[in-house]
């Protein structure tokens, strides 16, 4: 057979680590490889439900790809932002709050975060869009294979052992989750270093306390510290970086979907520590999502549901689904003013769903 040859890009050299010494989150970690067979999954099911009753956040590890493999995804995910001209870029974006859509670019100081401070975040998301831009189309199969990656080897074994921690069958929750360019979105981010004067104004906010969008969020950890998680007893904290680990949380549609058995869990991104300060910040995310017509009501057949109680937040008959609920979000997030409740929580109503940010 001939020799397959790999698309060269250019080295995307991570950074160091931060020396200082910062409140770090005691974040549970699972070795997903044993969710292999059916007897590791029943090892994991307590596992993964209490770290996600407790916590929101863990650590997964032995996911199945190297960290060779790893270092050359971080190298594909600097190519939208080091090797595409500014001109072309401009041909692969949304009108996202027309569209309720993050796909191709979203622009740096769109979104605004405090007073007249805007962000400055720039990133790509794949595969709502047929077309990319040229330097992007020969990484194409391996960033769609990456995809596939993150889907049956990372998201499907986290559903099934959710689902065994609510006593539903094991696939409830892979059931309403396709593989298709709806439910899932590989997205590849950068955050740049801020003025003195922006982080003064915000406090050193990039992004304020929120939940995500969808049902799961798979983020492969990276060495810049800026990620931070309200712990259970209402502290930030910061996320340690592991090399070749992905950090995993819930989102508001599985909270919904779950009754509020597993709920969302509250994070910020804050101005890195002062050893790390002037980099910019490369992310890989890939976030999952229900498909588009699922209605986001709880599956109240969970007898540990049924013991617990339900807790909605919005009546099952005028819930939205999962299309209505992200495309409301995106349109929502960074353009709306939002209404002060007291001097850490903004508030805004999308769907009819009250949405909390935390400053």
């Amino acid at each position: 057979m001939p020799a397959v040859t790999i698309p060269y890009v250019p080295r995307h050299v991570a950074p160091q680590t931060t020396t200082e010494d910062l409140e770090w989150a005691d974040l549970p970690i699972i070795d997903i490889s044993k969710a292999r067979t059916p007897e590791g999954r029943t090892e994991l099911a307590p596992q993964m439900h209490d770290a996600m009753r407790t916590h929101g956040f863990l650590y997964i590890v032995n996911h199945g790809l190297t960290q060779a493999q790893n270092d050359r995804i971080f190298d594909i995910a600097d190519v939208p932002f080091t090797q595409v001209p500014e001109d072309e870029k401009l041909k692969f974006t949304s009108t996202i709050k027309d569209s309720g859509s993050y796909r191709g670019y979203k622009f740096r100081q769109l979104w605004a975060i405090d007073g007249e401070v805007r962000d400055q975040i720039e990133h790509y998301q794949f595969f709502e869009q047929e077309r990319h831009p040229e330097a992007l189309q020969p990484l194409l199969p391996e960033i769609n294979a990456f995809a596939a990656h993150n889907h049956y080897n990372v998201l499907v074994p986290i559903l099934q052992l959710l689902a065994r921690g609510m006593d539903l069958p094991e696939d409830a929750f892979v059931n309403v989750h396709g593989f298709d360019s709806t439910t899932g979105y590989v997205r590849f981010m950068k955050y740049w270093p801020r003025t003195e004067d922006e982080e003064t104004k915000t406090k050193s906010v990039w992004l304020k306390g929120h939940t995500d969008i969808g049902t799961i969020t798979i983020l492969w950890s990276q060495p810049i510290s800026a990620l931070q998680v309200m712990s259970p007893d209402g502290k930030w904290r910061w996320v340690r970086h592991i090399d070749n680990a992905l950090v995993i949380n819930i989102g508001d549609s599985m909270e919904m979907l779950t009754g509020g058995y597993y709920k969302a869990t509250i994070h910020r991104v804050i101005q890195p520590p002062a050893d790390q300060r002037n980099l910019e910040r490369l992310g890989v995310f890939y976030f999952t999502m229900a498909k588009d017509d699922t209605k986001l009501v709880p599956f109240t057949e969970s007898p540990k549901l049924q013991q617990e109680g339900v807790k909605r937040r919005i009546d099952d008959e005028n819930a939205p689904t999962m299309g209505e609920w992200r495309k409301g979000i995106i349109r929502s997030y960074g353009f709306t003013k939002l209404q002060r409740r007291d001097d850490k929580i903004e508030e805004e109503v999308v769907n009819g769903i009250l949405v909390k940010h935390y400053n």
